[in-house]
Formats: structure tokens, sequence, C-alpha cells
């Protein structure tokens, strides 16, 4: 029987389904391992041949795991919530929930056909509302919890209340809003529960603040930093705009050291942790305190809450050469100290900056902009006046949302005070020498730095900050640069949040009625009062009474968990029992891509940190090994259209080869009617109709198309359906071809034109277990030593590969271990049996029916043993001579390297194939060069 891939594969993967082939269990004989893959968000588009990259290497391990002996839990579900599905229902007026369930069918659907082992027993869905209702408790447990510094973890808010009632708020540290009242037990007690709860809130690891966030008003809803490009929204490429809103947050900046330190514990690519690090953002140096000129005055009339305003320095030493202070413009000071004069100016400046995104603001070096508020501060070492202005540069969630500038200290100040006219002092640097500071050729007016002068950079410092700390001027300070997660998005397609309102103040839902549903609303739009989507469902109160909160969760949200819910997918009364954490723990290997470092990888590190601190689970990090697949680029092919003198496209298409002699654009072509870049005429007609009477200028009769590398998208129609792939050449093929494409961390150019070759291969690997009739046929003979040295370099070889993730380079392995076992007409059952279970991780259909026909008719191949590597077989005690009959190879020899060149040449002229090649003729001569090759001239 030829090699009926379709047949074979159909068949395999309803035995794996109708059997649960690799559904997992707590097997507490086997050591666990637990793959994971970023789960996907189910588009309409469904997959190309760049989304399973990822899946099909860790589906390679997963299986070679299995067959290493480990109980492999390798499972697998969907992102369900998000904006796409909530745009699509917007214009068409169908639930989200019906096309988000049809996308997952199709997803399901072209997962299935790739042979994938995931454990479908344990699909979950963030949508799903049986999901959802533990995204809701662990979102109750942050409310209910605070971060004790002198605990360094989360600990119940009831402990504070402890403290509070104890104490008062004297001794408590925590990370907290900045505002927090001081007040002793009996002033705790005499405060109303409204009182208490609002003070609470300031506590809170989930509280509700005031926050400038990316507002999309075509979009109505906020967005993440990343879902926003170039001051447009990437979803509808809509304007997006800086503002204030009350909006949920959550304190991962209590976690920030632990986050920082936890990336040396972990097998992680160095750029996704360096990201991080950056991302985080640690900084030692001191918080200064300048006081604003008139500030007595204004407070008179109550106009100004504060009198000073506090910055962030990494380089309190050269305070004495701060020359003006920047103020976000967002900063809720700035309308207050803006005078008359400057209103205007200022104004603008700040409707200019709503424009621009917090990444475009932090990105943009190059743009020296700002404006003057009229106002003045007091540098607090030397009482000079200092003009305070307002600068895109500086955000109001980035320390505190104001910096000092030092023109003689920092490249970007010198800029800004240049082209504004500011003054630039230069400075006794502490970390330089001194007479290499004072320089005359430098701009500005050279001055003492005060008492510092001529100290070391570290006494500098030291001096600086005690001085600063004794005059209540500033303080040491380790600051970071990441800032408190916004955690709601004005969405209807999202987790419902668990809270209530009374009185203007949060309150939870009660855990037994968890889930809190999505409420049937008639329209997914914002209501024209402003409200949320959610504001539109008709009496959805909490006890008829109090409002709900309208706005929905981030998609962060169900992503940053769901590994623990793989874990005991099924459980109604917890996210996870304690036993299936205990015994699962952590992800042992995480694929995924490099693009979530600062988002969903950054914010599952710091849920899974706060679940330990109340002790649901285990570790401390929840992916040991992090591995980033590169991206599959799309391979895109062009037409040439002829451009007339006046610049119009003519109906005139030119080959690729003969462009040169025209004035001509490129034109899109989809790659499926392009063979090998030759195009296939009348299928691009009716691609493009405005084409079908075009003139075709060809190349030696055939249409050329030209190539170009880019990113695979349907605008592009360089998209490649793996399902046309699998119809083509079987879904094995395409798992190797993926594989084979290169390095998996790589990005790599789509070509379909050599798939070809990895089929063929799998056909060369089906006929070695088939006679010349197409008969299944092998033997059970004593295997050789050319055979075993064959099957143990490719034992070795596939070992060493998948344990160091190098996927690409056992496919031609196999190619080159196939041939030399077709060379030596192997038959061997053990063998080839050893053979079919080193392949089968990569090919599993063709193996899995190959290891049926060995006679394993009961049961998976999943679960055989990996082959035992045996070292001996490999020694060189023979060699596979090369022999030429008239300078032509014949055949390769196995012969002992023992022999001596007369020996050779005997056992050669003996052998039945060369005497066949011979014809009854007599050698003239034979050559033979030891170790290297045998040349028969007749």
């Amino acid at each position: 029987m030829d090699y009926q891939f379709k047949e074979i594969e159909q068949k395999w993967q309803r035995h794996w389904a109708e059997n649960q082939t690799f559904k997992a269990s707590e097997d507490k004989n086997k050591p666990k391992y637990y793959v994971l893959d970023m789960f996907p968000y189910p588009s309409g588009a469904g997959l190309h041949v760049g989304h399973p990259l990822g899946y099909i290497a860790s589906d390679v391990f997963s299986r070679y795991k299995r067959l290493k002996g480990f109980n492999v839990l390798h499972p697998m579900g969907y992102d369900s919530f998000g904006l796409p599905a909530e745009q699509y229902a917007i214009q068409t007026g169908q639930h989200p929930a019906l096309t988000t369930e049809t996308n997952i069918n199709t997803y399901r659907g072209q997962l299935d056909k790739i042979g994938f082992s995931f454990d479908w027993s344990r699909e979950v869905r963030t949508s799903d509302p049986g999901y959802y209702k533990w995204t809701q408790w662990i979102f109750m447990q942050l409310f209910n919890s605070w971060y004790n510094l002198e605990t360094d973890r989360a600990e119940d808010i009831t402990t504070l209340i402890e403290k509070f009632n104890a104490a008062g708020s004297a001794d408590v540290k925590a990370v907290c809003d900045e505002d927090v009242r001081n007040f002793l037990p009996g002033d705790w007690a005499a405060m109303s529960d409204e009182e208490k709860q609002e003070e609470l809130l300031k506590y809170r690891l989930t509280y509700l603040r005031e926050s400038t966030v990316n507002w999309c008003p075509a979009l109505g809803t906020v967005l993440a930093n990343d879902e926003v490009k170039d001051g447009y929204s990437e979803r509808g490429g809509h304007p997006v705009e800086q503002k204030k809103m009350m909006q949920w947050s959550m304190r991962i900046t209590a976690y920030a050291e632990r986050l920082l330190q936890g990336l040396d514990t972990i097998d992680w690519p160095e750029p996704v942790k360096e990201m991080q690090r950056n991302w985080i953002g640690k900084s030692v140096g001191a918080s200064v305190r300048f006081k604003i000129e008139g500030a007595d005055l204004k407070a008179k009339d109550n106009t100004l809450p504060v009198d000073e305003i506090e910055v962030f320095t990494t380089r309190v030493d050269t305070i004495f050469g701060v020359s003006y202070l920047v103020l976000a413009p967002e900063h809720e000071l700035v309308p207050l100290l803006t005078t008359e004069e400057q209103r205007e100016a200022v104004a603008q400046y700040v409707a200019q900056t709503k424009r621009k995104s917090e990444l475009d603001r932090m990105a943009d070096t190059k743009t020296v902009s700002g404006a003057f508020t009229g106002t003045y501060v007091v540098n607090p070492v030397n009482g000079e006046r200092v003009q305070l202005w307002i600068a895109d540069y500086v955000l109001a969630g980035y320390g505190t949302g104001a910096v000092m500038g030092v023109p003689s200290g920092d490249q970007r100040d010198w800029l800004f005070a240049r082209h504004f006219g500011l003054p630039v002092t230069q400075i006794l640097d502490a970390q330089q020498n001194i007479d290499e500071q004072a320089d005359a050729t430098k701009e500005g007016t050279y001055v003492n730095s005060g008492f510092i002068n001529g100290m070391g950079y570290a006494e500098a410092v030291a001096t600086l900050n005690g001085w600063l700390e004794e005059n209540g001027a500033g303080k040491a300070k380790v600051n970071y640069r990441m800032r408190d997660a916004v955690f709601g998005r004005q969405r209807y397609w999202g987790e419902p949040i668990p809270v209530y309102f009374k009185n203007g103040l949060p309150y939870l839902i009660q855990e037994e009625e968890l889930p809190l549903l999505l409420p049937e609303i008639d329209k997914y739009l914002p209501t024209e009062t402003g409200e949320p989507p959610l504001g539109r469902a008709e009496g959805w109160n909490y006890d008829d009474e109090y409002a709900y909160e309208l706005s929905t969760m981030p998609g962060w949200a169900g992503s940053s968990w769901y590994w623990y819910r793989y874990m005991d997918a099924h459980n109604k009364h917890e996210f996870a029992s304690k036993e299936a954490v205990a015994y699962w723990k952590d992800v042992d290997l995480y694929i995924g891509g490099a693009e979530h470092a600062t988002g969903h990888l950054l914010y599952s590190r710091f849920w899974n940190k706060f679940l330990k601190d109340l002790g649901y689970v285990q570790e401390e990090e929840p992916f040991k090994k992090l591995i980033n697949q590169g991206m599959i680029q799309g391979r895109s092919n062009f037409v040439y259209r002829v451009i007339d003198a006046d610049g119009r496209g003519t109906n005139k298409l030119v080959s690729h080869g003969l462009k040169k002699d025209y004035r001509v654009s490129a034109l899109h072509v989809d790659v499926n009617i392009v063979d090998n870049e030759v195009l296939n005429i009348e299928q691009f007609k009716r691609f493009r109709p405005e084409f079908a009477d075009a003139e075709f200028v060809l190349e030696n009769g055939k249409y050329i198309c030209g190539v170009e590398v880019e990113k695979m998208s349907k605008s592009k129609f360089n998209v490649v359906n793996p399902d046309v792939l699998i119809d083509n050449y079987g879904a094995d093929t395409l798992r190797m071809y993926e594989m084979f494409l290169g390095p998996l961390e790589q990005s790599k150019p789509w070509n379909t034109n050599g798939i070809e070759g990895v089929f063929k291969f799998l056909r060369k690997f089906w006929k070695l277990f088939h006679n010349e009739q197409l008969a299944f046929h092998v033997e059970d003979s004593i295997p050789s030593k050319a055979e075993l040295k064959a099957l143990h370099k490719i034992i070795k070889k596939v070992q060493d590969d998948i344990e160091r993730f190098s996927f690409n380079t056992s496919v031609s392995s196999f190619m080159i271990a196939v041939n030399e076992l077709t060379d030596l007409k192997c038959k061997n059952r053990q063998v080839l049996e050893d053979l079919v279970i080193v392949l089968s991780s990569y090919a599993p259909h063709i193996c899995e029916e190959l290891w049926s026909l060995l006679g394993h008719e009961a049961g998976s191949l999943s679960y055989a043993s990996y082959p035992v590597f045996h070292p001996e077989y490999l020694v060189e005690d023979e060699f596979s001579y090369p022999v030429s009959v008239n300078g032509k190879t014949r055949m390769n020899l196995n012969l002992s390297l023992a022999l001596e060149n007369d020996e050779v040449e005997r056992q050669v002229l003996a052998n039945e194939d060369v005497q066949r090649y011979l014809d009854g003729k007599t050698p003239k001569k034979v050559i033979v060069v030891k170790g290297r090759i045998v040349n028969v001239v007749v």
C-alpha cells in the first residue's frame, strides 16, 4: 500500500479523540512535566501557517517527554474576551458570544487537523462564566488584601484593621496611597463605616483612583499601551488621547522588587528579562521638595492644596545646577499654578499632549517642546528661583510627575534649556574630576557647588541626603518606573467586576453570588450619556438598589492565571485544588511571543506572587523556562502593471524579468495562485476581474511574479492556509516542514515551494516498511552493525536536538538516516521499530500507523519508551566504502577497517551486486584507498 496520508491522519486523529489518549492525571508514579502554549485569541480569520509554529514545537517536545517517561500536561484553551469581537458586535448587532463560539469552532477544527497532543478535556475559555467566576474571585482577594512591607507580602485586609484597632496608623508600613491619614486607635474607632471604607481603599491591592489613560472616543473605551500605535488605536486606526478617568487599578508596584529579583531565578530569554527590568525601572536616588513661590497666598484662597512640588532624582549631587522644573502636562497642579498670562499657551500644549500615547511620549526623545506656567519654585539647597514648565516627556503616572532640569548634566535638559533660552548653570560634578569640570569653553556660568564641593560621589550623595532630611526638604529614596496597572475597560465583552456602589464607595458582592454574569443589552455602544455599554442593562443592580460597576476587566485579567485552571479545569469549588497545584506546581516550558514581555508575562508573575502570598499556590514564579518563537514571515508575490506617460495604470502586465523595460507599479497577488513564481493567469483574472481583458507580457511563455518577504497578512494576499497544505501533503509534512524552516526562536520566510521535499521524505520513510509490491514487510533478523550505527546516530541526534530545542536540525538528520537505511535495504524489525518511535514526535500520524502494522495493535505509540542510546554502536570499526565501477559509484559496502587492502578487494569482487555490474568481465585493476573508496576498472 502506498502512503495514504489522508486516511492515516484522519484515522489516528479519531483514535486519539475517542480514547482521550492525551488526557493527563496526577500520576505520582511519574515525574511531571507541564508544557504550555500562550493560548490564542480566536479571530475570525482562523489560523495561517505562521500561527502553529510554537504549537508544533511544544507538541514535539511534549510527545518526546512522554516517550521519556514523564507525565505530561499539555493543555489548550482560548483567550476569548477581547475588543475585536466587541467591534464586530457593534457593527452587526450580533452578540460577541456567538461570533466567539463560531471562531473557536474554526480554530479547533484547524488545530485538530495538525494532530496536536493537547489534553482537550481541560480546555478553558476566559469568556466562560465557569472560568471567569474565578477571575472575579481573584479580584475579590486582591480587593481584600494589602501589602505589608514588614513581612514583604500581601496579607488579608483584616490584619491591617487589627493594626488600626490596636495602635492606629503610626507604625503601619504598607504600600499605599500618598494621602493616607495619621490616626490613633480611638480615632479609628470613632470613624463611620464609610470613613473606614474610604481609608481602607487607600491600602487595598486593587482600588479606585483617578488615572491618566489612553482614551479612544471612537471606540468608547480605554486602551492598553500595546493597543495604541503612533497616537491611534491599532484596532480601527482611531485617534487616542490622554484623559483622566476614575479607574480601577492594581498595586503591581508593591511587587516591583520581587518581580525584579525573580528574573534571576528563571530561564527566560535575556531580551525579555531586560525588557521587564527596564519596565520596572528601579532607580536609587532622592526625593527633593521645591517650595512653590507665592504658595502661601494661594493657600489662603483655598486654591492650592500643597505648597511644594516633590521630584525624584538619581543625581541629587547635581541639584546645585537645577535651571528649571518640569511638570507633566496632565499633573493636577498645572491649572492651579498657571498664571493668567500663560494660560492660553499652557492650554494649547496640554491639548496637544493629549493626542500622544504614553509610549510615544517616552520614545520621542528628539522633540523639544514645552510651555512655561508663569510660576517659580525655590531650590531648597541654595534658595534660587527656578522656572516651572510643563513638557510631554514627563508623565504624571511615573514617579511624582515632576522632574528637575539640569542642563549641564543631561543632554535632553540642555537641548530644552537652549531651545527656550533658560540658564545653563555649570556645576562641579562629584562624579568627575573637578579640574575637568572647570572648563571655560562651556556655556553658562561656572559656580561653586555649595557644601559638597570637592567631595567624591558617594560622600556627596550621603551628605546631601542627610542635609535634605534634616531640613525637611527630602530624603534618600528607591523609585520604580513601573506604575500601578489600570484594571478597567469601558467595554461590554469582558469580565464584569464584582463590585457595587453604596454612597459612592465600592463594596464586593458575596462570594456565593459569583459569577456575576454579563447582562443582556440592546447595543454594544456607550450610553447616550457616556456611560460604558453595561449602563444599557435594564434593572441591573445589586439587591435591586445599588449600582454595579459598569466597567469590565481588561483583556489581561483572564490570562493572568489560566495555567492554574488547566491543573483542575472543572473544579466548581476552587480555582484549582491544593492537590492538583501541589502536583503540577508550575509550568516547566512556556512557548509564546516576545511581544507580551511587559504585558501578560509581567501581570502573570504579579498575580502568581500574590496567590502564593495568600497560600493558594506554592511557587513564586509561574514559568520556569520561556521560549519565544520567531515569526514566520509571508512570501509575497507581485505582478507589474505598466504605467502610461500620464502616470495612470494601464491594462498591461509585464513579467518580472521584463519590468526593467517599462515604467511599472507592483501589485500584490494571491500567493495561492502562484506556483514556483509562475502565475496562473486564469485564476488571476478571477482574483482581479478588472484585469480579465488585460495583456500579459510573458517570459518564455510564462508570467513570472516578483517576490518579497513581508509580514504575513490578508492585506498582502500572502496568507497561506494550513488546511490547504494538509489537504495536499498531510499534517505530518506540515509539522516537519515548519520545524525544518530554521531555528525556533528566529523569524524566517515561508516558502511553500520547499514543502515537497519533506513530503518525499515521508514517502521514502514509508517505503522502508514495504517491499517492491508495496506490501508491508519487515524481518525478525539480527541487525547489522551498519544498521545499528545508522539507528543510534539518529537516536542520539534527536535526543540532543530536542533537549536543546533545536528542532530544525533533527529533520535533516532524519532524512540522512532514512537514506542510509534505504541504501542498506534495512527491513529489520528492531531497527525500524526504534526509528518509528524516534520520528513519532515530529510525524505522529504515520508513525502510529506503522507502529500498528508492526504488531502493536492495542494502545498508542505515544506511551512507548524512547530507545536507549548505545554509544558502542558508533565506534568506527567499519567503514561504508563507496564502490565505483569504471569511475561511477554503484553502491556502498560496509567492511571492517581492520582488513588489509587485498582482503577488501577480495570481498568487493565477491559481492553479488558488484559481479552483476562486471557482467562476467575480469577487472583490469582494483584501486583500494583504505577507509576512503574502492574503484574497480574493467
